[in-house]
């Protein structure tokens, strides 16, 4: 049976209360992949997947899922500035779809928009070259995702 894909409020029924959860943010070539802690505080970078096939990116991602005991998915959709769903998002939901026949491990998906330049105008700031952040930016945004996720998570348990 295929692990469920919802919403990230929905998915949380579906999660145990405590363990490390995976954040994505898929782009065209690469896969940004952050992880939690445990007690789903801190959101921190763990690598840029190149993309290369589904199978290859689902096993490097069941593979670090497996490495850091996740408990569950949690990834980026991008959603449109006028909250419809273009290319971008159908492409995701079917990522999410085909990684769901690959795991028991509930899948959330998160609002994504305007993650990416958000990081970009971070990294900006911090006076980081074009080319370095090239390098980083989809894993942090995965960062950024996760931990927008994470917030939100605390704030219906109803922590600070």
């Amino acid at each position: 049976m295929p692990a469920p894909v919802l919403p990230l409020i929905e998915t949380v029924a579906h999660w145990p209360e405590r363990g490390a959860l995976i954040g994505l943010d898929l782009g065209t070539k690469t896969i940004g992949v952050a992880v939690s802690d445990p007690d789903r505080r801190l959101a921190t970078g763990v690598e840029t997947i190149q993309r290369k096939a589904f199978k290859a990116d689902a096993a490097r991602l069941l593979a670090i899922s497996g490495e850091r005991n996740v408990v569950g998915f949690v990834l980026g959709l991008p959603i449109n500035m006028d909250g419809s769903e273009g290319p971008r998002a159908q492409s995701t939901r079917a990522f999410a779809r085909n990684l769901s026949n690959l795991t028991t491990l509930a899948i959330g998906l998160w609002d994504e928009r305007l993650s990416t330049a958000a990081v970009e105008r971070e990294l900006i700031g911090l006076d980081v070259s074009r080319a370095k952040r090239a390098e980083v930016i989809d894993e942090h945004a995965a960062i950024f995702i996760l931990q927008g996720a994470l917030d939100r998570l605390a704030k219906l348990r109803g922590e600070r």
